[in-house]
C-alpha cells in the first residue's frame, strides 16, 4: 500500500476531470460532475478543488448517499463540502441527495425531481467499488438492487442488510447518462474483485458489472 502512489493517482484523476469539465464548458452552459463518497476520493477532491475553472457553471452531485443529516460524520455531502467545495471550487453548485423527510422512501420522489433538473448527460461519473462489488448504493444483498438496475427513475431508496443506514442511490440508468465514466479504486483486494467482475456478467452478483459494458476508465493504485 503506497500513499504516494495513491496521491499521484488522485492528481492524475483531478487533471483528467478538470480537462473534461473545461472541454464541456466550452460547448455547454453548464457541466455536471457526479462523485462518490468514502475515503478513497478525498485526495482527488483536494486536488480538483485547486483548479481554476468556471466553477460557477459546474454542478456537483453524488452517486449515492446515506440517509443521514448533511452534517453527520458519515454524510457524503459533508465529505464533498469539506474537501471539494473550497478554494476555486467553492463557486460550484452542490446538489445533495437527501431531504428533511424521515425516510429515503418518502424523499425519493423529491430527490429524483431535483436530480432530473441537472445538466445531463454528466460530464463525468466517478464511481467507487466495495469489496462486495457494489458501486454507488447498488449492493448485491439489497432487495432494491433489481429495481435500481432496471428502472428509468433517477433515484431509488435502498435498504441493505449489510449496511447500518438506509440509503438513496442514483439508478444504474441515470449513472449511465454520462459522457465519461471512471472507476477510482485502490488496493490489491479491489483489483481482485474487479478481475472477478470482468470474468462474468451477472450484475446481481457484482453490481459493478452494470458499468463494465460502457467505456470505463479505471484509476487504480496499490
Amino acid at each position: 500500500m503506497s500513499d504516494d502512489s495513491r496521491k499521484r493517482l488522485a492528481v492524475q484523476l483531478a487533471e483528467s476531470v478538470a480537462e473534461a469539465l473545461r472541454a464541456d464548458l466550452a460547448n455547454h452552459d453548464y457541466a455536471l460532475l457526479v462523485v462518490s463518497g468514502g475515503s478513497t476520493p478525498v485526495p482527488f477532491f483536494e486536488a480538483l478543488a485547486a483548479y481554476e475553472l468556471p466553477w460557477e457553471r459546474v454542478q456537483v452531485t453524488l452517486a449515492d448517499e446515506r440517509w443521514v443529516a448533511e452534517n453527520a460524520d458519515d454524510s457524503n455531502a459533508r465529505l464533498v463540502r469539506e474537501h471539494l467545495l473550497k478554494g476555486p471550487a467553492a463557486a460550484a453548485t452542490f446538489v445533495p441527495l437527501t431531504t428533511a423527510d424521515p425516510t429515503p422512501e418518502q424523499g425519493a420522489a423529491t430527490v429524483a425531481e431535483r436530480v432530473e433538473g441537472l445538466a445531463w448527460p454528466a460530464s463525468m461519473v466517478i464511481l467507487g467499488m466495495g469489496g462486495d462489488g457494489h458501486t454507488a448504493s447498488l449492493f448485491p444483498d439489497s432487495q432494491e438492487l433489481g429495481l435500481a438496475l432496471a428502472t428509468d427513475a433517477a433515484a431509488v431508496a435502498v435498504r441493505t442488510p449489510s449496511q447500518p443506514q438506509p440509503r438513496i442511490t442514483l439508478s444504474a440508468d441515470r449513472l449511465h447518462q454520462a459522457r465519461r465514466h471512471v472507476l477510482h479504486i485502490s488496493g490489491g483486494d479491489k483489483r481482485a474483485v474487479l478481475a472477478r467482475a470482468l470474468a462474468g456478467d451477472d450484475s446481481r452478483e457484482l453490481p459493478i458489472r452494470a458499468f463494465l459494458s460502457c467505456p470505463l476508465a479505471t484509476y487504480w493504485a496499490p
